[in-house]
């Protein structure tokens, strides 16, 4: 069985599975940079029978599954990828399986992005390598309001972290109960009031067609000038075109951004370019910890598919 591992992009997923275990039933080929488009992941994957992926970094499109003819297991990490068509996939009788994931990964990387904003820490950084010291003044947190849109698992994690640092928390998403945040210690609001009462907003929702281009333009406007807009969850939560434009024209004081509409964020990309922007490569489920789990669990997945026995499922 020839499988494909793909966009292992630290070069780790040897290292963190022992894949000796399938030597003798599988031809192993790792991929480590992103395809170029669509033909080009068809054109690389043709001859597999096994796709080990990463997240959404390869859509799994209808194309492609019905160009892959040889194709019959999908593993993903995590038990939930947008970037695979689950219905062309359950026609060719493809078995689509995920795994486990850490939520806490994404959480603990939005506070970092949160303290980095307010401490400044892309132009202090910066001007410390330069031979500068002490340029910006940074802003604490205790007494400030951080604003949770979704108030889920991650959601929650970042709204706890918040009252550890003496912050009011309040939250909003379109299926909140008042009850529901009170119960954590939040204080549930309409997303307006949440906008422009927070000094910090945290986007933390799932991708759908109810959350794509949540936040546009007008949105970011009605928050403060010296706030701070953070994205760990989907990058077309937030209309990129529209951010770009209200950080050029400073209607907020920064954002933090770690995921995109567009993966990797292209070199030329005007987000690169905003001043106050601080900008990371989608880390937020990058982790030792979390990948030697999904890693492990992948070949748990290809093991159990050989014996006939699949676990895991999604489709």
């Amino acid at each position: 069985m020839k499988v494909a591992i793909l966009d292992d992009y630290q070069k780790v997923a040897e290292h963190l599975a022992n894949w000796e275990k399938v030597k003798d039933r599988c031809e192993l080929k790792v991929f480590n940079e992103p395809f170029d488009d669509e033909d080009h992941a068809i054109e690389n994957l043709l001859d597999f029978d096994a796709l080990l992926i990463m997240r959404e970094r390869t859509p799994i499109t209808e194309k492609l599954l019905n160009a892959c003819s040889k194709l019959k297991l999908i593993v993903t990490s995590g038990m939930r990828n947008k970037s695979i068509d689950l219905e062309t996939a359950k026609k060719k009788k493809i078995v689509v399986c995920g795994t486990d994931m850490h939520a806490n990964p994404t959480a603990e990387l939005a506070w970092a992005l949160i303290l980095g904003l307010a401490r400044n820490l892309r132009e202090e950084t910066e001007n410390m390598y330069q031979g500068y010291w002490q340029t910006t003044l940074g802003t604490e947190l205790k007494g400030k309001t951080l604003g949770v849109i979704g108030l889920g698992k991650q959601g929650t994690q970042v709204a706890n972290i918040g009252k550890a640092f003496g912050m009011d928390v309040i939250a909003w998403s379109e299926n909140l109960k008042i009850a529901d945040a009170q119960s954590k210690g939040v204080l549930a609001v309409t997303k307006e009031d949440l906008l422009s009462r927070a000094d910090f907003v945290s986007i933390h929702l799932v991708l759908s067609e109810r959350t794509k281009n949540l936040i546009k333009y007008d949105d970011i406007c009605t928050m403060k000038p010296d706030s701070y807009l953070i994205n760990t969850s989907r990058g077309e939560i937030v209309n990129e075109e529209d951010l770009v434009r209200a950080l050029e024209e400073n209607k907020i004081a920064g954002a933090g951004i770690d995921v995109y509409s567009t993966e990797p964020l292209p070199a030329n990309h005007k987000l690169r370019f905003v001043p106050n922007a601080l900008l990371l490569p989608h880390l937020g489920y990058v982790t030792k910890e979390n990948y030697s789990l999904m890693y492990e669990q992948m070949l748990e997945n290809l093991e159990k598919f050989l014996d006939k026995e699949p676990i895991r499922i999604l489709s």
